[in-house]
């Protein structure tokens, strides 16, 4: 599997997430403490998966998931790492709230 990554064209975003200055964002994701079940979701991944949804114009976060699902290589430039689920429309719901909670973004 390593094999077909290193063939296929990747990072072809990596110019947009380098001039983004995400850590306020991600720091609404810390943990509180290193006990307990672990994160499992890719909060990182999915923070920069939508901002190329907006690059590549998809109207929806269901039609971005099925997208996300369907096409591993796509996956991977968008941040996943090989083995991260596919996070469902209700977890980018959720993110999306948590996030418009607070004032980081402004």
């Amino acid at each position: 599997m390593q094999e077909l990554f290193e063939m296929a064209p990747t990072h072809r975003f990596n110019v947009i997430f380098s001039i983004l200055e995400l850590g306020p964002l991600l720091r609404i994701f810390d943990k509180k403490t290193h006990r307990g079940v672990p994160r499992e979701l890719n909060y990182g991944a999915m923070i920069y998966s939508l901002i190329v949804r907006v690059v590549k114009r998809i109207p929806t976060i269901k039609l971005w998931v099925k997208r996300l699902g369907q096409d591993p290589f796509f996956r991977f430039d968008c941040a996943f790492l090989l083995f991260d689920d596919v996070p469902s429309k209700s977890s980018y719901s959720r993110m999306i709230s948590a996030i418009s909670k607070t004032d980081t973004m402004i």
